[in-house]
């Protein structure tokens, strides 16, 4: 039985309610998941407001202590999370690991965090008035985090948040909950006092409990567009300040001067890489003509080389290429998209449906998927599959292409393969997409950047991480002050005057 971690220690749950926890390999049952009631919920953001009030008054100095003391005991212990995704998530140790290597880069920026949430001071702004400004935390802040991302996505806000000064309650996805308590259980190694990490584990009534509590500040999502657009909302209505990263279907245009071996390698890695469950996927290569077919052969040549497999490796020790989806529902969703796909008439020229694993049948399988000459009609082409399905659209032009990506409804990533620099320009000044990759398949901005989309795949007020998350974590205030010089003029400002304040 998976519980909560709250006030610093587990915590079982008393709620009655569970969920199973799959390994997605095998497609047995490895655990229970507690799912939170309305007292659970209620105890975790008390102790996390009780754990506010300590820790925003340790001192700058103290409070960077712990963080780096988190960050040496996340480098030193980075293997042993990424065995615990592989083995709730499916995906193959290496990429686990590269999850928690971009995870860790957050975790690096924010223990710099005094140089990013100092103010501002003006002396002598008006004759004797000095102005200056104070950076300081929300209070209580939560997080919903997706299952793709067990620790990276947390990753992006936790470390901000609580280098800010805040408070954090951590709602992770039940499909894989125990990174978030790994990563509980490190916090309090590094000194963090209780209350000041929560994890609270749960479904929709966990999500709605922090939503409606008024004593949480904000709200800090990634999942898909509508329920980002469903949280953004209700957390508005109550004040909260949000960030809500929503779903994408990113593209790949590709110019006929591109080198397509290059293409074909990107497009492969970006398309089948996690099995297709990132918000960064490409799922849509634009191919230039005449470039289209050529493209496809090379593309089916290194599909046929992909080896899919256990996550955690086979009996001989060696690493497959990618591994099950996350849950037979899930599975059952993405080959229902093929199935649309070849209804609309689309050519599935490599197809992963009814794929298995020896010894593994009853994981969570599906096979790199090609659909070539999708029409863009199509709900296939038009929506989110989120899983490995990479399809072809033919264009005629570099407009053409530009154009079909600017009429989609997402705006998160997107990319462009040429040698020629002046299209390249055009294309990032041109496409309506909040994150551009320029013979880079998948667009990640480090963590000194900050990452987030356009139009439906971003709702609320800030990008994570990077000078978004410290803004978004802290709230300013200005301070204008006065003070008599006894040995100067003491007669300056006095006096009657009911005129709007004027600097002078």
């Amino acid at each position: 039985m998976i519980g909560h971690w709250i006030d610093g220690a587990p915590r079982a749950s008393r709620s009655g309610r569970t969920a199973p926890v799959f390994n997605p390999a095998t497609g047995a049952v490895s655990a229970e998941v507690a799912l939170a009631d309305d007292a659970e919920i209620a105890a975790a953001i008390a102790t996390a407001q009780a754990g506010f009030e300590t820790w925003s008054r340790f001192s700058v100095a103290k409070r960077q202590a712990v963080l780096f003391a988190f960050r040496e005991l996340l480098n030193a212990r980075r293997g042993e999370l990424a065995a615990v995704i592989t083995a709730e998530h499916g995906k193959v140790l290496s990429d686990a690991a590269g999850e928690v290597a971009r995870g860790l880069e957050v975790v690096d920026l924010s223990c710099g965090f005094p140089a990013l949430v100092k103010g501002g001071y003006t002396e002598n702004a008006s004759t004797g008035i000095d102005v200056y400004t104070l950076k300081q935390p929300l209070g209580v802040t939560a997080i919903i985090s997706p299952f793709n991302f067990p620790a990276m996505v947390p990753l992006w806000f936790f470390p901000v948040a609580i280098a800010a000064g805040n408070s954090v309650i951590l709602k992770p996805s039940e499909k894989d909950p125990s990174a978030a308590l790994w990563m509980a259980e490190l916090w309090k190694e590094a000194g963090l006092p209780d209350g000041v990490f929560t994890v609270l584990q749960g479904d929709k009534q966990a999500v709605d409990g922090l939503l409606e509590s008024d004593a949480v500040q904000s709200v800090s999502f990634v999942g898909s567009t509508p329920i980002a657009q469903y949280i953004y909302e209700q957390a508005s209505r109550t004040g909260k300040r949000v960030q809500a990263l929503g779903g994408a279907k990113n593209h790949m245009l590709v110019l006929p001067d591109a080198d397509l071996d290059l293409v074909a390698d990107q497009a492969v890695n970006a398309g089948y890489g996690a099995a297709g469950e990132r918000c960064m996927a490409v799922s849509v290569v634009l191919a230039v003509e005449p470039v289209a077919d050529e493209l496809s052969a090379k593309i089916q040549e290194r599909i046929a080389k992909l080896r899919i497999g256990n996550g955690a490796g086979g009996a001989d020790g060696a690493e497959p290429d990618m591994g099950p989806l996350i849950s037979g529902a899930h599975r059952d969703k993405v080959s229902g998209y093929v199935d649309i796909a070849e209804a609309d008439g689309a050519d599935i020229v490599v197809d992963g449906r009814g794929f298995t694993v020896d010894g593994h049948e009853d994981g969570f399988w599906f096979g790199p998927t090609l659909i070539d000459n999708i029409p863009t009609s199509s709900q296939a082409y038009t929506e989110e599959i989120f899983g490995p399905v990479l399809s072809i659209v033919r264009v005629k032009s570099f407009d053409e292409g530009v154009a079909l990506i600017n009429s989609g409804r997402f705006g998160n990533g997107t990319a462009i393969f040429t040698n020629d620099g002046g299209a390249a320009r055009r294309f990032q000044s041109e496409i309506q997409v909040g994150m551009i990759g320029i013979n880079v398949p998948i667009p990640v901005p480090v963590a000194y950047h900050s990452f987030g989309g356009w139009k439906n795949s971003l709702f609320g007020d800030a990008k994570a991480y990077g000078t978004h998350g410290f803004d978004f974590f802290t709230r300013e205030k200005a301070v204008t002050t006065r003070w008599t010089d006894p040995a100067g003029d003491t007669t300056h400002h006095r006096g009657i005057n009911l005129g709007f304040p004027q600097n002078d």
